[in-house]
């Protein structure tokens, strides 16, 4: 069985890396700097991630979903353009990330190991619970991590849930790794395995999008809540402080206006109505 091992920088270093760019993005201001050397950004990102991201029905190489339009609202006034492509599963994402042949990956949590070839622009673009799903009819008590010792969870390969829960996951839980939530679901379904650990938002979408949604209960508390980010890879040839001073500042305009909420509300039912 697969152990979830990542790690996750602390809270407090999430706290000092939030503040230092919002100092940065107060004295950046909302101008664009001379981004010519980089007309059009690669980006990729997790396909399972709807209404954020999944593959388009027209162009399965196409990612559709929330981000890619906030993205393009979010860059076009820099004279940039965005080509959000599916390039596989989230484990490659990451893979490709690392070797720079994406040039930034539209939603990522920050981890020790990640922050090692990724500059993360800040703010997030949002905060995301991450819940333990469980089959209505085989429900059990949850109040804290030590009630899945024992239990059979499963996941997305290579995600990660935060640096407290990763660490006990990799003691104390066995949790199996699939490259589809849909087949975690179906297998939780079945009685192969107890639980799923998935985002509370995604859940809900990809449940509605399969029929499964009074299936289902996500049980409380959330294991964790975590930012989600844009990240530059370090190797992207589109990487430079101009483009990521501008970014973070258009990123922060958008985010004050709660410009991405709304459109997740828009691309949930679209993901929705697309399954029927």
């Amino acid at each position: 069985m697969l152990k979830i091992r990542c790690n996750r920088v602390s809270s407090k270093a999430h706290k000092f890396w939030y503040a230092l760019l919002f100092l940065l993005c107060a004295s950046f201001g909302l101008r664009a700097a001379p981004l010519s050397e980089c007309s059009t950004l690669r980006v990729s990102g997790n396909p399972e991630y709807p209404p954020l991201l999944w593959p388009s029905v027209e162009s399965p190489d196409l990612l559709n979903g929330a981000v890619p339009h906030f993205l393009r609202e979010l860059v076009e006034p820099l004279g940039i353009k965005v080509n959000v492509r599916n390039i596989g599963s989230w484990a490659r994402v990451q893979r490709l990330a690392e070797l720079g042949e994406v040039d930034l990956v539209a939603g990522a949590f920050i981890t020790a190991e990640r922050l090692g070839y990724l500059d993360y622009i800040l703010p997030p673009m949002m905060h995301l619970d991450t819940n333990v799903w469980v089959p209505r009819q085989r429900m059990f008590e949850y109040r804290h991590w030590p009630d899945l010792e024992g239990k059979q969870g499963s996941t997305l390969i290579d995600n990660s849930f935060g640096e407290r829960f990763d660490s006990f996951a990799a003691d104390h839980l066995d949790i199996l790794g699939v490259r589809s939530i849909h087949q975690s679901y179906l297998m939780a379904d079945i009685g192969r395995i107890d639980y799923v650990l998935y985002e509370l938002l995604q859940g809900r979408a990809k449940l509605a999008r399969y029929g499964m949604s009074n299936d289902f209960v996500a049980l409380e508390p959330p294991v964790s809540r975590e930012g989600l980010f844009f990240a530059f890879p370090k190797l992207s040839r589109c990487n430079s402080k101009a483009l990521r001073e501008a970014f973070a500042a258009r990123l922060l305009e958008l985010t004050e206006q709660g410009r991405l909420e709304e459109l997740i509300e828009e691309y949930l039912i679209r993901y929705t109505e697309e399954g029927r």
